[in-house]
């Protein structure tokens, strides 16, 4: 929870130093965040393809665990695209693209921001937050009503991660490794399928 605000408030304070106009006019007229994207990325394929024990349990896993994160994929775009129905100002689509963070905020915020516009970017960053902060919280309840695999699907990306000790302690220490797998397959899939909805708008 702790890298969750921290990542909010550097939000709040690039927004605000962007309302007063605090920052040299260069950096508030450049579009930085497509060398933000290109640095992300980067960092996130050193940290999966340095991770050899994730990709060790990857290779020993029973092929039923792939189920996990497809059912995390299936459900979340599905859930997203019902509320948005209920929402005037965001299309199916945009839905759609903001679900398909899977909890990941930080990546996923930054590629809507470019591909699409700064006010979807925004959405994203918070609703995958919220997601991640309610996993955070409300594990237990999930686990005891939904079953023991209901935190690493809320946790979505996060569930490799920062939401792992919350599902550890929950589910038991069985499901670490579907744990780990979903939030590896999740995090590579969100830089694929978020530009593939958003080239569909």
């Amino acid at each position: 929870m702790k890298g969750s605000l921290i990542i909010l408030s550097f939000f709040v304070l690039g927004l605000i130093l962007g309302l007063t106009r605090f920052l040299p006019t260069s950096l508030l007229e450049g579009d930085f965040s497509i060398y933000a994207l290109y640095l992300l990325m980067f960092l996130v394929g050193i940290g999966i393809g340095t991770d050899r024990d994730s990709w060790k349990v990857i290779r020993e896993v029973n092929i039923k665990i792939v189920l996990v994160p497809l059912s995390v994929i299936v459900g979340s775009l599905i859930g997203v695209s019902a509320v948005s129905v209920l929402l005037s100002s965001i299309n199916i689509g945009e839905a759609m693209a903001v679900g398909a963070g899977f909890g990941y905020y930080s990546l996923s915020s930054v590629i809507i921001t470019e591909f699409h516009s700064e006010t979807l970017g925004v959405i994203a960053l918070l609703s995958n937050i919220i997601r991640e902060v309610l996993t955070l919280l409300a594990t237990p309840l999930f686990v005891k009503y939904f079953g023991k695999l209901a935190g690493i699907a809320s946790g979505g990306a996060t569930a490799m991660d920062t939401t792992m000790p919350i599902i550890v302690q929950y589910s038991g220490k069985e499901y670490a490794i579907i744990a780990v797998f979903s939030g590896i397959v999740l995090t590579i899939l969100v830089p694929v399928i978020v530009p593939l909805i958003l080239q569909f708008l």
